[in-house]
Parts: structure tokens; sequence; C-alpha cells
């Protein structure tokens, strides 16, 4: 029998391995409700009673006071970009101001971009090592650089600078993403031999389709997402990249530039149909997610889950490279205990190598 581990490299390596890799993404509110409803001590515990196959450890924020992400916020705000754009409303919520919106060029250069130093990395070694080597360890940092340029910018300034301004665009996205590099590059100076993916964050897709088209994404921001590629490359790790929505049309360019995996596929998104993205690129790409969140975990029942997650096994799983999990980042609290339960026990069930090409009847 193969560990966490040994069993998720085998996934990426589009390898068979024992069973079909399981991941759970969580809210802190779902898990909480779960603790309560499967009587457990603490979250460790639920994660191994879900069979979730990762780890995850983070560098700790350690800068001032005035500059962190939850302190010294302003009346209404929830949280503090890394970039100064404090946050309100739900989750991580939406930008309070746009701060770079009329900015020139000399005045980007001027802001005051975060120092990299901020964040501790000396604790992230011994904390994944504490697991013994069982799981696959995600670390580095989350960089969603698409959306702090949103922040920065305003989203419609900037789809606009992208045409009337580009040296503006690319002047904040530079400035982000060498933030991020430096963070993930400190991370996986002290700690990368004991982590196995770089895991990254960016919503590229709407449910209508991608936010940007194939000739903006690869003049703006594939540059970027391939640097951060390269510096995981570097240290010997897969990428992974969470994004949400109908993307599809973008996924070529992702390969070419190296990307590894793929997380929280969307099959009610479009262009995301889950039979025509394995046969196109499942052979290059790792498909992490595609169990419908909404529809199937949310307003299902524990056996049409049962059957819905039965089904995409027998789509994703035959010749390796799938992880199986929900189709969003996180499992909303609102989602059943009891569906969630359904979708991981019915993953350890008849996610069992070789997986049947066809779900079997009840």
């Amino acid at each position: 029998m193969m560990t966490s581990r040994e069993r998720v490299l085998a996934a990426f390596a589009h390898a068979e391995p024992d069973r079909v890799p399981r991941w759970c993404g969580a809210a802190p509110e779902f898990i909480a409700k779960a603790k309560r409803q499967l009587g457990l001590a603490d979250t460790e515990q639920l994660f191994v009673r879900f069979g979730d196959d990762f780890r995850r450890v983070h560098a700790r924020y350690v800068g001032p006071d005035e500059l962190s992400p939850d302190r010294h916020l302003a009346p209404g705000a929830t949280y503090r970009s890394p970039f100064g754009v404090e946050r309100h409303g739900f989750g991580y919520g939406m930008p309070m101001t746009t701060p770079l919106a009329t900015a020139t060029l000399r005045q980007i250069h001027a802001y005051p971009w975060p120092d990299p130093a901020s964040m501790e990395v000396a604790h992230i070694r011994d904390e994944a090592l504490a697991w013994g080597r069982r799981y696959a360890i995600l670390g580095g940092a989350w960089s969603p650089y698409w959306h702090d340029a949103s922040d920065l910018l305003g989203m419609e300034g900037l789809m606009m600078k992208m045409t009337d301004e580009p040296e503006v665009v690319d002047a904040v996205l530079t400035h982000v993403v060498a933030y991020y590099f430096e963070v993930s590059r400190r991370i996986f100076d002290a700690a990368a031999d004991a982590l196995d993916v770089f895991f990254v964050g960016n919503d590229f897709g709407s449910q209508n389709g991608p936010l940007l088209g194939p000739r903006q994404f690869e003049r703006f921001l594939l540059p970027h997402l391939r640097r951060l590629i390269q510096l995981g490359h570097d240290y010997r790790l897969k990428v992974q990249l969470h994004c949400c929505g109908g993307y599809a049309p973008l996924i070529p360019l992702m390969i070419a530039a190296g990307l590894d995996g793929l997380h929280a596929v969307q099959p009610g998104c479009h262009g995301m149909d889950l039979r025509t993205l394995k046969a196109r690129y499942g052979d290059r790409i790792l498909f992490n997610g595609a169990i419908d969140s909404h529809h199937v975990l949310i307003e299902g029942t524990p056996a049409s889950v049962r059957q819905s997650v039965r089904e995409v096994l027998a789509l994703m799983a035959p010749g390796g490279g799938y992880i199986a999990g929900a189709s969003h980042d996180y499992i909303l609290e609102e989602t059943p205990v009891e569906n969630v339960l359904a979708m991981f026990d019915t993953v350890e069930e008849f996610g069992r190598y070789p997986v049947a090409a066809q779900p079997q009847t009840s």
C-alpha cells in the first residue's frame, strides 16, 4: 500500500497509484461544523477521516502591525492584502480601495511594495517533516497576482489599461510577482526538500468562460505564471494552479508553460466538460477536483453524491493524472457533512486501480 505522498506523486507522473488520491479544501466554518457533527477533537482527525492525502504549511507574517493581514484594519474591513488593499465582505471580501487606479509609472515604482522578509519561513521545514513524509506537502506563497493587480488598479481599469497603458499593467504585475517570487524562494531555500507541491492560485475563469482571451493571457499573465512554474521546478517541486471557472481555452498555454496540475475543475462552467478535458489534456496535465460542489455536494443527497462521484471517477481516473475532490477551492459551510462523507467514502471504495471505464450500476 502506498503512502499518501507516493500516491500523489504517482498521479502527477500520470501513473496509476494504488487508488485515486483525495483532496480536501474546506472553509473554516465547514471544518468547525464537521468536527462538531462527527465528534472529533481536532482538524487533523477530520482530515484523516476524509482520507485527505495532502497537508499544507504556511509562512507567517511577522512584519509591522499596520501592514498585517488582520490587525489595525479600517472599520468594516476583514482582510488586508500584502499590498495594502483592505477588503470587506464574506471571506477575503472585495477591495475597499484601488490605490493605483490613476497612478503614473513613477508612482507605481515608488509605491510601498511589501518586504518579503515580513514572512517568516524558519519553521516550515520542521512543520512539514512532522508528518513523517507520509503526506504530499503543499507549500509556497499563494501568489494571486491577477487578483492583486485587479485590487490595485480596479478590474475595469486593469482591462482598459491592457489596451491603453500596457506598460502600467506590466509594472504592477512585475512588482506584485517579484514579492511572491521572493517569498516562495525563501520558503524553498529553507524547506524545499520537505515539500512536494508549489500551490498557487489565480481565478482566470468565470462561469461563462475565461475572463480574458488567450492573446491577453499570453501577453500579460502567462510570463509571470511561467516564472513561478520555473521557480517550483528549480526546486524539484510539482506546480499546481488553483483556477476557478471556465478557462479551457487557456489550458494549452498553461501546459506549454510547464504547469503540472490544475485544481478545482468545475464541470458546470462553460467549456469544462470532463470527458473532453480528459481526452484532450489528461496525459499532459493533472486534474484535481471535478466533483460538483454546488448541484451535487450542496444540493444532493448521499445517494446522488455517490452516483455522481462514481461517474466522475470513471471519466477522470483511468491512466492516472487525477485527484478527487470538490470543484471549489473550499467546501462551503452550507455543504451537508453527510454528502462530503459520501464523496470521500465513495472515492475510497471505487477509486482503487484499475478503475472501471464505466460506473457500475447499483
